[in-house]
């Protein structure tokens, strides 16, 4: 039998990989903060990806009532029909894609950009259940997920603001705006 040379490969413990992963996952924050950002700006300005000039929330559209109001579907489909096209449901809607995607772009409020997410992913989630492709898995929980562990491994200190956020008084008084 063959010996094979020793690992020249950096464990999962060790300063390189830890460096790395911290990138990575500096990274995966700030993609999925303008996943935010951009439905945020798509909704508010009608920039034609998924919403028309013509329905931008600032020429009178709504954010909430085209797919509230046509495209869910299971057993709480009567619930988000009939808040869909709401003004506050519109205005915390968009507020949360906003909130959510500048916090994960810079870094800050982890935390409660991460219970925001999640809370809204998982409401997205069950307007689409059964999921189309999988009997109930779909990417709403696996970002929620996501969002929640990089705020557990304080993601936004690489490549964001977050340990600066840390050191304010605001943040001294309110650790769990972290």
């Amino acid at each position: 039998m063959a010996t094979l040379a020793p690992s020249t490969a950096i464990t999962a413990t060790g300063t390189k990989a830890a460096t790395a992963g911290r990138y990575v996952f500096a990274g995966v924050r700030i993609a999925l903060g303008w996943v935010f950002l951009w439905a945020f700006l798509d909704k508010l300005f009608g920039l034609g990806h998924e919403t028309a000039e013509k329905a931008a929330w600032i020429n009178g559209g709504s954010p909430t009532n085209g797919f509230l109001g046509r495209a869910v579907a299971g057993p709480f489909k009567d619930f988000y029909n009939g808040i869909a096209g709401a003004g506050w449901a519109d205005w915390m809607f968009m507020l949360g894609l906003l909130g959510i995607g500048v916090a994960l772009i810079l870094g800050i409020g982890m935390r409660v950009a991460a219970a925001a997410a999640a809370l809204l992913l998982v409401l997205m989630w069950t307007a689409v259940l059964p999921p189309e492709n999988n009997p109930f898995m779909d990417d709403h929980l696996i970002y929620a997920g996501t969002i929640v562990g990089l705020a557990l491994t304080q993601a936004g200190d690489t490549f964001g603001l977050g340990k600066r956020w840390a050191q304010t008084a605001l943040v001294k008084k309110a650790p769990w705006l972290r």
